[in-house]
Formats: structure tokens, C-alpha cells, sequence
């Protein structure tokens, strides 16, 4: 694919060109305005694609000043250009005026266009009908708050994440105050019993939540000392895996006990499922059937039972208290580090939001392959003959392209050097190149710019935008600046991405030196990179 690129090398290898005489048309939008007001002027001719092409420069035409100087607009026909060249005129006093003919220099040859009569008629003013008003005060404009808005919303923001830190933090310590290891579940149940009447629950009229704490209250304790799996049983099965069980440890149940707690299990689910709603003596005995009934049980399990499970869990509860000790305080201290690196990573990223924008932070972060280049080390350096000292983000690589050419075109040069950096894939990519010629004589740098734009559009560029301006180099050297936009198409994702580019051409005694630059457009980056590189070039004259 670089190979196909440099077809313009071939188109670069020329002479003067002279253009036949082109006729230049010449209209204006309106020949009558007010004072004050702009007519349109517009210059068009239609010239070859070698042609060079010189449209008047002045701040007045005739009595008519220029507020504004168009850029050349280019339309490709076929082989040709359409040249269309605009100016905006005024003049702030009353009469006709003319606008002379202007000198359009095609080919070093002076076309002048038509001449053209205007009017500026004075703005007429009824101070009998138009009604006259005082002059009005100063009005203060209205102050842009939006910056401070901005401000206020980051710093909410951080404050709001802050407290819910300081929220999650305090809610871990309280949940850790709270919960006590208790030696067995009895004792367990009838605390938690206790804590329950404290919440009140009932009393605020929370009834569904209060049932939802004194079963699962219940359960538990059937779950941790009976060694039944309550919280997943519903209140039938529970209630069958008690009588299994009693019967298997020989446990001293009456049949009263089950029937009870059976009772208020049912009661509960009325509760949580059917929107019952029990009265308040109603929910005491259920609460005093429940503390009976567990209390019941625990007496109902054999001694033999409680010995044995005692001397088992004796050694083993101590080491799971400690074990549950440690790893609280390890949770502690990972939810806390964790808390204070999502804050201060939430703190520092507002900052640069702030500070530089939310394009830095992201491609920062992300990674943006023309931002490391902008920040990486630069390389001043030298390339070819007549060489090109310029400043780049990497060192250009040297690439033969001289296969690639035809026989009696490397036959009309001497020495030819191209040196590049990255590739159309990467719509990223620099290239300095510079031709030494076995003859010397005058190039012409219009027809070495469009050799390089007709490479382009060889390459695939398409919808290409032409512009085109003089360039000096910072030692006053004289060269030729085209620039503008294309559609580059990707066959196989099927998108279209618009590129930028600027190339430049010089032509010495014996050489001619160019560079290429294209890039995605609107890559703020790559046009640091563009401008440092031009800025930086310096010139050097051929050598034998």
C-alpha cells in the first residue's frame, strides 16, 4: 500500500508549465445597497490543473473598501479547476460608485475583469412618523454563572461520595458493636428476644417487620441448637422435622409446645403474606408463646446431648471466635482502604476534569496513541539532499521507493531520499522526501503539489478539499503550502473516516524537498504535533 503512495514521486519530476489564457467572469450579488451594507463580489475562472493562479490583494477597489477577503474556493472538473475568488465591499457614504477592472494574473499573463457600477443610497429617516425615545440607561449584562454551577456540582458531588463513606464506615462499626458472640443459641435467642421489645416496632406500626424478626428469631435457635434447617422449611415442615427429631433424641416435647409455636408460625405468614393484621394483645401472646416455646425446647434437649455438644464445640467455638475476630478486622481494614482509594481516585479525577478538561483525564487514562506522542522525547534531525532539518516525535525511517518507480523516470534524477514515520492504516503519518535532478532548472511547485494530491486520490482519498498558500520558512525561504480534507473509506469495516493534511514543497538548484503531513481531523494532538513540525523546519541547499 506505501508503494502505491509514492506514485507522486514520478508526477514531482517536471518543469515550468504555462497555461493557455483563461477569461475571467466577474458578478456581484446586488448593484444597489445601503450605506453601510456589504455587496459580494465574486471573481471566477476556469483554469487547468497546472495553472497558477494570482487574484487581486488591495484594502480598497476604487472607492469601495474590502472588509473581507475570501479563501479561493476549488471545484475539480474533470481536468480542470474552477477557481471561485469572493470579496465583501461597503462604503459608508451616499452616490454610484464603480468598481474598476482588476488584474487577475494567470501563468505570469494579467487578465483584468469587468468593470461594475454600484449605488449606496443613504438610509432615509421620518421624524414625523418614527416616534423619538431618550437615550436608555446602562444595562448590566446578565454575569455567566454556569462556570460556578459547574464548580458547585463537582464539589457536591465529592461531598455527597464523601458522606456516604463516612455513612458505610459508621453503619460496618455500629453492625460490629452490635453483634455479640454468644456461648449458645438460648442465650442468643432470648437477647435478641429482648432487643426486639426494645425496637418497638409494633408499637410504630411496623407489625409486618416485627413478626419478620420474632420468627426468624425462633428459627434460628431451631436451626443452631435442634440442628434442623428452619430458615428454609416452611412452618409445615418445620413443624414435622421437630416431631422427627424429638423422637430420634428423645426429646420431652408436649404436644401443647408444637401446637403453639405451629400457631404463631402461621400467624406470622398471615402477617408477612396476607396483610393480617392482628390486635395488640394478639401480638403480645404471640410474642410470649414464641419466648415460652423456645425456652421449652431448650429445656426438652437431653443433658447428654448438651454435654457432648459442649465438649465438642468447647475448643473449636474458641477458635472460630478468634478466627471471626480476625477476619472482621481484616474486612474492616479492606473496606475501609478501599473506601479511601475510590474517594481520593473520585478527588484527584474532579480535579483534572476541572483543571484541564474531560478529553485530558480520558485519553490520559485510556491512552490516545498521538498525546504520548505529543509528551514523548523529540528528535531534531536532518533528512536527504537537498536535506530537511526538521523536529519530529520520532525519527523518520528511511524507505526505498525507487522500485516502485518506471525506468525513465529514476532516469531524469540523481539522488533520491524519502523518509517516513507511521502509515494511511493508522490515519497517522509523517514523511519527509527530497529529489536531486541530473539537470538543474526551474520547478514548477504547483505541478509538484498536485502530483502529490493526485497520489493521494491514487490512494483512495476521496471528497478531497484543495486549498493552497504561500509558506516561508523561518530563514525566509519561500516554498508552497497545500492543505485541506479527505474521506479515507475502510473497506472491510465499512466506515469513512475525514482526514487533514498539509503538504509542503520547496524547490533550490538541483532539488526539491517536500513534506507530508495527514492526520484524523479534529485531533487537537496531532495538530501540536502539525504545527511544532512546521515551525521547526529549516532548509538546506543541495550538495554534490
Amino acid at each position: 500500500m506505501k508503494n502505491k503512495f509514492y506514485i507522486y514521486v514520478l508526477i514531482l519530476i517536471s518543469t515550468t508549465i504555462f497555461a493557455q489564457q483563461k477569461r475571467v467572469e466577474t458578478s456581484i450579488d446586488t448593484t444597489k445597497n445601503k450605506i453601510g451594507a456589504q455587496f459580494n463580489l465574486t471573481l471566477k475562472t476556469n483554469v487547468d490543473t497546472l495553472s497558477n493562479v494570482v487574484f487581486p490583494s488591495s484594502e480598497t477597489f476604487g472607492k469601495l473598501e474590502v472588509i473581507r477577503s475570501y479563501v479561493v474556493d476549488t471545484i475539480k472538473k474533470g481536468d480542470r479547476y474552477e477557481l471561485i475568488k469572493k470579496y465583501g465591499l461597503t462604503q459608508f457614504d451616499s452616490g454610484k460608485y464603480t468598481i474598476p477592472s482588476l488584474r487577475v494574473i494567470i501563468n505570469n499573463k494579467s487578465f483584468l475583469t469587468d468593470s461594475i457600477s454600484v449605488e449606496v443610497a443613504n438610509v432615509t429617516v421620518d421624524t414625523l412618523k418614527q416616534k423619538m425615545f431618550d437615550i436608555k440607561p446602562i444595562a448590566e449584562a446578565p454575569s455567566d454563572h454556569s462556570g460556578i454551577w459547574k464548580y458547585l456540582l463537582i464539589l457536591l458531588l465529592i461531598l455527597g461520595i464523601g458522606a456516604l463513606v463516612y455513612f458505610l464506615i459508621k453503619k460496618y462499626q455500629k453492625k460490629k458493636i452490635d453483634q455479640e458472640i454468644f456461648k449458645t443459641p438460648i442465650q442468643k435467642a432470648t437477647t435478641l428476644l429482648q432487643s426486639l421489645e426494645k425496637k418497638e416496632l409494633w408499637q410504630k406500626g411496623e407489625i409486618k417487620t416485627y413478626y419478620s424478626e420474632l420468627t426468624d428469631i425462633a428459627r434460628n435457635y431451631i436451626e443452631e441448637a435442634i440442628e434442623i434447617p428452619a430458615m428454609e422449611s416452611t412452618t409445615s415442615e418445620l413443624i414435622l422435622g421437630l416431631r422427627a427429631v424429638s423422637i430420634k433424641k428423645k426429646m420431652t416435647l408436649s404436644q401443647d409446645t408444637l401446637e403453639n409455636l405451629e400457631k404463631v408460625l402461621k400467624h406470622a405468614d398471615l402477617v408477612k403474606f396476607a396483610k393480617s393484621k392482628p390486635l395488640d394483645f394478639e401480638i403480645a401472646e404471640d410474642r410470649n408463646k414464641i419466648e415460652k416455646a423456645i425456652l421449652t425446647l431448650d429445656k426438652s434437649i437431653p443433658v447428654a446431648v448438651e454435654i457432648e455438644a459442649d465438649a465438642i464445640l468447647n475448643e473449636a467455638q474458641k477458635q472460630k471466635q478468634a478466627e471471626l475476630l480476625l477476619n472482621k478486622q481484616r474486612n474492616k481494614r479492606i473496606v475501609l482502604a478501599l473506601a479511601v482509594v475510590v474517594f481520593l481516585l473520585f478527588a484527584t479525577s474532579a480535579y483534572f476534569v476541572i483543571t484541564k478538561g474531560f478529553d485530558y483525564v480520558k485519553d490520559t487514562i485510556l491512552g490516545h496513541p498521538t498525546k504520548e506522542l505529543v509528551e514523548g522525547e523529540w528528535v531534531f534531525s536532518e533528512y536527504g539532499n537537498p536535506s530537511v532539518a526538521v523536529e519530529t516525535p520520532k525519527v523518520l525511517k528511511r524507505i526505498d521507493i525507487s522500485k516502485s518507480l518506471p525506468k525513465d523516470g529514476m532516469a531524469l534524477i540523481k539522488e533520491m531520499q524519502s523518509f517516513a514515520y507511521g502509515s494511511i492504516l493508522d490515519n497517522f503519518y509523517l514523511m519527509v522526501s527530497t529529489i536531486k535532478y541530473k539537470q538543474e532548472g526551474e520547478i514548477d511547485l504547483s505541478k509538484s503539489l498536485e502530483g502529490s494530491l493526485q497520489a493521494l486520490e491514487a490512494q483512495g482519498a476521496q471528497n478531497m478539499i484543495i486549498k493552497q498558500e504561500d509558506f516561508e520558512t523561518k530563514e525566509g525561504i519561500k516554498g508552497l503550502k497545500g492543505y485541506g480534507t479527505f474521506s479515507k473509506i475502510d473497506a472491510l469495516q465499512k466506515r469513512s473516516t475525514k482526514l487533514y493534511y498539509e503538504i509542503l514543497v520547496f524547490s533550490q538548484e538541483g532539488g526539491l524537498q517536500q513534506i507530508i503531513i495527514f492526520h484524523e481531523e479534529g485531533d487537537k494532538y496531532a495538530e501540536q504535533i502539525s504545527e511544532r513540525m512546521l515551525n521547526s523546519v529549516e532548509l538546506k541547499k543541495a550538495t554534490e
